[in-house]
């Protein structure tokens, strides 16, 4: 048999035709650089990875996303500012208690009952009324004194507050209370 173009561009478009066919099955198969649905608790055949967290947060609701932190009267109110690997797993974690503690005259820190994957999350450079992630040690921070604190790859930005010091101070030792706001 010879190949003209003709014989070429009709094998090609057979090619074609048969490889958009199977993507377009309800199989959809293995995408790796497609984003898998989140799952819900109305799912009853959920493929999950043990080695990742359920991401419980559509992606529409991750950027502007509001979390509640409190202890009796008090709490801040963090806002996520981003859609980053590290802010879908803090908010896949959720909800959550935590041990609010001072560092250094500058944050409020606290640690995760696991570190955040955040693999893909760029670096900060914070500033007051930040919460961040700090790579390093695996603890969220409240900063309210960033002043000389420069970028780094290590502090990932999760979202901003506004809540006085003296809010700060008063969740330290205590159970605090950390939910996504419905």
């Amino acid at each position: 048999m010879r190949w003209n173009a003709t014989t070429i561009a009709a094998a090609l478009t057979l090619v074609v035709i048969t490889f958009s066919g199977c993507q377009s099955s309800a199989g959809d198969g293995d995408r790796s650089t497609e984003t898998k649905p989140p799952a819900t608790k109305t799912e009853t055949n959920v493929d999950l990875n043990e080695d990742e967290p359920a991401d419980r947060t559509p992606p529409e609701a991750v950027v502007g996303a509001r979390v509640r932190f409190s202890h009796g009267s008090d709490e801040v109110i963090v806002t996520i500012g981003e859609d980053s690997p590290a802010t879908r797993d803090f908010l896949s974690m959720l909800p959550l208690s935590l041990d609010i503690k001072e560092h250094a005259g500058r944050e409020k820190i606290s640690y995760l009952p696991r570190r955040l994957k955040h693999e893909g999350t760029p670096g900060s450079d914070p500033e007051n009324g930040d919460l961040i992630y700090f790579v390093p040690w695996g603890n969220l921070g409240f900063y309210y004194d960033a002043e000389g604190i420069h970028y780094s790859e290590d502090t990932l930005h999760l979202g901003t507050y506004s809540a006085s010091r003296d809010a700060l101070r008063r969740m330290e030792g205590q159970d605090v209370r950390v939910a996504i706001i419905d």
